[in-house]
């Protein structure tokens, strides 16, 4: 693959991250906006509790700068709600920073620094002077005051504002039950906005991406070939036991398989990118791309050397290379290339299909998922949590025992290769490589050879001749 063809796939794979991006955005907003809003428009805050025993509550400075400007009419912007209910008759205003630090000057006063789940943050400042009547400025932009819950509107403005809460009569001593509200006619165009970049990039990540994979028409050879061909599966999962590995290196390797961490993550978001591009062409022609089943074969093949030099296996101390095709190094990997995929099958192995592989290969990787419950002031709050993976259980066990013996125990090997094997025939289904459905079984072992076939076929057919057909790179 020339350096050119290369740059296209990390620049479109970065610009495919960031429409991702645009696109998640836009959708949250849309989102928000049908569920999170209350029936007039405004998105709310919960009550917090805010005290004193100073003069006055006030906010820390609202810059708004010069937006929105003459070109932005007020409220357009946002419309800002404040909700507060005290013990008494109170006085909730906003007011330009200036004239309202001039008012409270030499006033003893408790500035909101911080709102937080735990609370609100202060900053106490002194004074020794006693304040006039609130609602007798003439400064205040907006104002609210009276006994009972006292609501405050004020479309936002440019320059610099303080919202001040005191009691009626200027009093010292404030407690306060408060809430905040904005409301904002910009969210739907802005969602919109947002949306249409992140489909503009994502077609633009494409057209690099599928360039950037078309390769020449030369042959190049297999993981299978070199191996001796597939086991009972057409996903091939291989791994050489290393003899030598090191007590301790195994420590350090998250640090070592960085690089490869920032690569692969461009490499999978082509590979996201290009099996959407695939689906289609499975759909509309019952065949998938020979470029891209080659270039996405090769995305899973980095991710199982890495992942076998790393937390997946620790079956070596040889470094990963930095390449998509076939090399010796000490773990394979290969899918046998499909000369037809089954349109319907197509609509439904990722979502529906492979349910039952995602929640077994799930306790593999992520482990148990339990929901854990904590009582609180706020109420109820419920969590997701998640255990180890087998796997990374196994390898931890794997870890500690070259530590202290200086051997890995070949079964304890085997079986961790079972289970990745397995992860990996579920992730070639579900990406559309091969409409057979993955087994139910634990083929352990680090070679497919001595994998003996299941005693029923997964399909009707005979595959052979074209599972062991060398793979090209011809779209």
């Amino acid at each position: 693959m020339s350096k050119g063809k290369i740059a296209a796939i990390i620049v479109g794979a970065f610009l495919g991250l960031v429409g991702l991006g645009f696109l998640l955005g836009g959708s949250g907003l849309l989102w928000a906006n049908e569920t999170q809003r209350s029936s007039d428009g405004f998105f709310t805050t919960e009550d917090i509790r805010l005290s004193t025993e100073s003069y006055a509550l006030t906010s820390a400075d609202i810059d708004l700068g010069s937006r929105p400007g003459d070109w932005f009419p007020s409220g357009r912007l946002a419309t800002v709600r404040l909700d507060v209910e005290g013990e008494g008759p109170l006085f909730i205003g906003i007011g330009p920073k200036d004239e309202v630090e001039t008012y409270l000057d030499e006033v003893a006063r408790t500035e909101v620094t911080r709102i937080t789940d735990e609370g609100a943050r202060y900053r106490e400042l002194t004074g020794d002077a006693s304040p006039t009547l609130p609602n007798d400025q003439t400064f205040w932009a907006a104002t609210a005051n009276g006994p009972g819950q006292q609501t405050l509107t004020w479309d936002l403005e440019k320059g610099s504002w303080m919202i001040v809460i005191m009691n009626e009569d200027a009093s010292p001593g404030v407690i306060v039950d408060a809430s905040a509200g904005a409301r904002t006619d910009l969210l739907v165009p802005v969602a919109m906005a947002l949306l249409a970049v992140g489909v503009i990039l994502i077609i633009i990540a494409l057209v690099l991406i599928v360039t950037g994979v078309r390769g020449s028409a030369e042959p190049v050879v297999t993981a299978a070939s070199a191996s001796g061909g597939f086991g009972p599966y057409p996903v091939l999962v291989e791994g050489n036991l290393d003899p030598n590995l090191s007590r301790w290196q195994w420590l350090f390797k998250w640090l070592l398989v960085i690089p490869h961490f920032i690569v692969l993550a461009f490499l999978w978001t082509a590979f996201v990118l290009l099996t959407i591009v695939a689906w289609f062409f499975i759909i509309f022609t019952g065949r998938y791309p020979r470029s891209i089943f080659d270039f996405n074969v090769g995305v899973l093949r980095w991710s199982w050397r890495v992942g076998y030099y790393s937390y997946s296996a620790l079956g070596t101390d040889r470094y990963p290379p930095f390449t998509l095709a076939v090399t010796d190094y000490p773990a394979r990997f290969d899918v046998a290339y499909p000369e037809r995929l089954s349109r319907g099958l197509a609509l439904v192995k990722t979502w529906l299909l492979a349910i039952p592989h995602y929640l077994i290969i799930g306790l593999f990787t992520s482990g148990v998922a339990w929901w854990t419950t904590e009582i609180g002031d706020s109420g109820n709050e419920a969590a997701l949590q998640t255990g180890a993976g087998l796997i990374g259980a196994l390898v931890l066990v794997a870890g500690v025992v070259l530590l202290f013996s200086g051997r890995y125990p070949q079964g304890l090997f085997d079986l961790v290769i079972g289970l990745n094997r397995w992860v990996f025939r579920v992730v070639a289904y579900a990406a559309l490589m091969r409409d057979e459905y993955p087994p139910f079984r634990l083929d352990t072992g680090g070679s497919e050879s001595g994998i003996s076939p299941p005693d029923a076929p997964t399909s009707p057919g005979d595959d052979d001749a074209i599972e062991r057909q060398p793979i090209s790179t011809q779209l």
